[in-house]
């Protein structure tokens, strides 16, 4: 099993509606040197332009990405290379980025190699310290930048220090 921390940009609140624009994959293990990162075009006319300029890219860069279809099945596969079984889902917003990757694994490809549960690192965080009001965003070393890789192997350095250094037991 392996734990795979996401994080996706889109140009709206929700999938189907509105488009994934780009999503990065990292393995979470020492080195976070195993990643995945996917432009897609967008599978709606719908736009929210607040929300696309978060990625930093334009709409008619976006219109030029690959379809989403081959992104998702290049996803599916990259993940058959890097986790032993069934990897598991884990983001810093697994409300949002889930909902994305579910819904475009189900609608490009049939099925979802996440399965159906993601984990939420805030909610590991807050369980850890044993405090709602905390945050773990301090524990990252890479600056969050919106680019989906940046971010992921920012959110992925918290969850290492959590379990290096603060007892989170999990197994990686």
């Amino acid at each position: 099993m392996s734990w795979i921390m996401v994080d996706i940009e889109a140009d709206g609140p929700i999938p189907g509606d509105y488009s994934m624009i780009s999503f990065g994959a990292v393995v979470v293990e020492p080195g976070l040197e195993r990643s995945f990162y996917g432009e897609l075009c967008p599978i709606s006319e719908r736009w929210v332009p607040e929300a696309l300029a978060v990625s930093g890219f334009t709409r008619e860069q976006v219109m030029a990405f690959p379809e989403p279809e081959g992104v998702m099945r290049s996803f599916a596969a990259w993940l058959g290379t890097v986790a032993g079984g069934r990897p598991m889902f884990i983001s810093d917003n697994n409300g949002f980025d889930w909902q994305f990757i579910n819904w475009y694994f189900h609608h490009f490809t049939g099925s979802n190699p996440f399965g159906f549960s993601s984990t939420n690192l805030g909610s590991l965080y807050k369980g850890l310290v044993r405090d709602t009001s905390q945050n773990f965003k301090h524990l990252r070393k890479t600056r969050h930048t919106h680019h989906p890789v940046d971010d992921a192997r920012g959110n992925a350095e918290a969850l290492l220090a959590m379990s290096d250094g603060m007892g989170l037991g999990i197994r990686l």
